[in-house]
C-alpha cells in the first residue's frame, strides 16, 4: 500500500476551509462523491455502533423547503451535494440494533454474552447514558462527527470543498425530512448537515490557536 506524504496531507488541512459560497455550475462527479461517502461509512465509532445514516439531498424542491430553516444560506441552492447525517435515537445495548451489530461481527454464544456484558456496563456505568433518550441520542450524535470530519478531510484531499452546518432549526428540518418519508423520526434524528462543492472565491486563511496552546505532553 502506498501512503501519502505528510506535506500533502498538511497542505490539504490548510486548504480546507468552511465554504459558504459555491460555484453552482460545478458538480462533483458520482465517482468522487461516492468516495467521500465511503470515507464516512468506513469511519470508526464507539463500540463499533455505526449509529449513522447519510441522506444525500439532491432534490431542488426539497432544498427550497429546507432553506428557510437553514438560516437562509444560499449554499442550499449552489452546493453540489448536501448531506444530512442522521444519528440513531435508541442505540441501547439491549435493543435489536445492538443485536444486529453482534450478528455483523459474527459473535455467538459465550463471546456474544461477554461482549453484551461489556457494552451494558459501558452504557450504564462508564459513560452513563441510559438515564434519558436524549443522552443516548447525544452519544450517537458524537459518533456522527467522526464520520463528518473524515468526509470533509477526504474531500479536501481531492480538491473538493465543504462546510459543516449546525445553523438550522432542528425541529423543523427533522419534520420536513420525516414528512418526506426519508426516515422514521422515532428511530433517527438529524445530527448535523454538511455541504460539498467547489468554492467560487478565495477564502481567507483560517485562524487557529498555536500548537503550544492546544498540546500538552504528559510524561
Amino acid at each position: 500500500m502506498q501512503f501519502l506524504n505528510k506535506e500533502d496531507v498538511l497542505n490539504a488541512f490548510h486548504y480546507r476551509a468552511s465554504t459558504r459560497s459555491y460555484d453552482g455550475s460545478r458538480k462533483i462527479s458520482a465517482e468522487d462523491f461516492n468516495y467521500i461517502l465511503e470515507l464516512g461509512r468506513l469511519s470508526p465509532s464507539s463500540v463499533g455502533s455505526e449509529p449513522w445514516q447519510f441522506l444525500v439531498l439532491q432534490n431542488a424542491d426539497l432544498r427550497q423547503k429546507l432553506k428557510p430553516y437553514c438560516w437562509g444560506i444560499p449554499t442550499m441552492e449552489t452546493a453540489s451535494h448536501i448531506v444530512a447525517i442522521l444519528a440513531k435515537k435508541n442505540a441501547r445495548y439491549d435493543t435489536p440494533y445492538f443485536a444486529e451489530i453482534m450478528n455483523r461481527r459474527g459473535l455467538q454464544g459465550e463471546a456474544r454474552d461477554k461482549a453484551m456484558g461489556i457494552y451494558q456496563k459501558f452504557q450504564a456505568e462508564d459513560i452513563a447514558i441510559l438515564d434519558t433518550e436524549r443522552s443516548l441520542y447525544d452519544w450517537a450524535s458524537k459518533q456522527t462527527y467522526i464520520a463528518l470530519a473524515n468526509m470533509m478531510t477526504g474531500a479536501a484531499l481531492i480538491g473538493v470543498d465543504s462546510c459543516p452546518i449546525e445553523g438550522f432549526a432542528y425541529k423543523e428540518v427533522n419534520q420536513i425530512l420525516a414528512d418526506e418519508g426519508l426516515f422514521d423520526p422515532a428511530e433517527w434524528g438529524v445530527s448535523v448537515m454538511v455541504t460539498f462543492g467547489y468554492r467560487d472565491k478565495e477564502i481567507r486563511p483560517k485562524a487557529r490557536k498555536t500548537f503550544e496552546q492546544v498540546v500538552k505532553f504528559v510524561e
